[in-house]
């Protein structure tokens, strides 16, 4: 018989083993989903990232690992939150003919309308399955419309009937690739054409920075080619040394944290705005 005809465990079927540990509801059975969302974890956390072009050293996927990391410790600090699937594609520039991004090899780009259309779904998805408080946060410039859009949409849709839509553009916009939190830290990024120490996700023509390298870093060492510049002779960058690697690694765990934290505040902000 084939498997579509074969009758489906009923919703209400017991769990038949202890739940595994994880905040990802991809890794989790649909039963640990279900028993988390009774117990009440309500919270779904969605984050979109992007696949560009990252300078010499940088993997393209950089936003969706970034997101990787920091989402779990925004998990932990919400406290009652699982972590949705990262959304990976998100408009990167015009496709044909190329502009933005898309003029560099590797990079994906989706239609605004795309990426707004499956965002909506995701958050549908979602709140058929009882999630109430549905976060966006998305790590890169060109997803803050779509997700400021679907937001609106949706809590218009559903005002009134327990659930809705956060979008917390903190994530991306407050203290922005971290600048101020790393020159307490006393790591200060120079651009060696200008000698300017602004804040900037961009120096001397590289799209790259010490705040996306610690935390991709803190994930896996390869995804900034630490091996490679190592024998290359250039694991630093913007005048900063990337060595002790283990260092740069315990760097990137605290910025995931410090997000985390920003995100927190952002969405006990926003619980209290909708509260009125």
């Amino acid at each position: 018989m084939a498997l579509w005809l074969q009758p489906w465990q009923g919703v209400d079927t017991p769990r038949p083993i202890a739940a595994a540990e994880s905040v990802w509801t991809e890794e989790m059975t649909w039963m640990e989903v279900r028993d988390a969302v009774k117990a009440g974890q309500t919270t779904i956390v969605i984050g979109t990232g992007g696949i560009e072009q990252n300078g010499p050293y940088v993997a393209g996927g950089k936003h969706n690992y970034v997101l990787e990391l920091v989402l779990p410790y925004v998990a932990r600090a919400l406290g009652n939150a699982l972590v949705a699937p990262v959304v990976r594609f998100v408009p990167e520039g015009r496709i044909e003919p190329a502009e933005g991004h898309m003029r560099y090899a590797g990079t994906v780009s989706v239609e605004e309308s795309t990426f707004v259309a499956l965002l909506r779904d995701l958050c549908r998805s979602y709140r058929a399955h009882g999630f109430r408080q549905i976060v966006l946060v998305g790590d890169s410039g060109g997803n803050q419309k779509g997700m400021e859009r679907v937001a609106a949409e949706l809590n218009a849709l559903w005002k009134g009937r327990g659930a809705r839509v956060h979008y917390l553009k903190e994530f991306y916009t407050q203290d922005p690739w971290s600048h101020e939190f790393l020159t307490r830290k006393g790591i200060v990024q120079r651009e060696a054409s200008t000698g300017s120490t602004a804040a900037a996700h961009t120096r001397d023509g590289i799209h790259d920075d010490i705040y996306y390298e610690a935390q991709l870093a803190a994930l896996d060492p390869r995804l900034i080619r630490a091996e490679q510049r190592r024998q290359a002779g250039r694991m630093s960058l913007h005048g900063v040394k990337l060595e002790p690697l283990e260092k740069l690694r315990q760097l990137g765990r605290e910025l995931a944290e410090y997000r985390a934290g920003i995100v927190k505040a952002a969405y006990e902000r926003s619980l209290k705005w909708a509260a009125r």
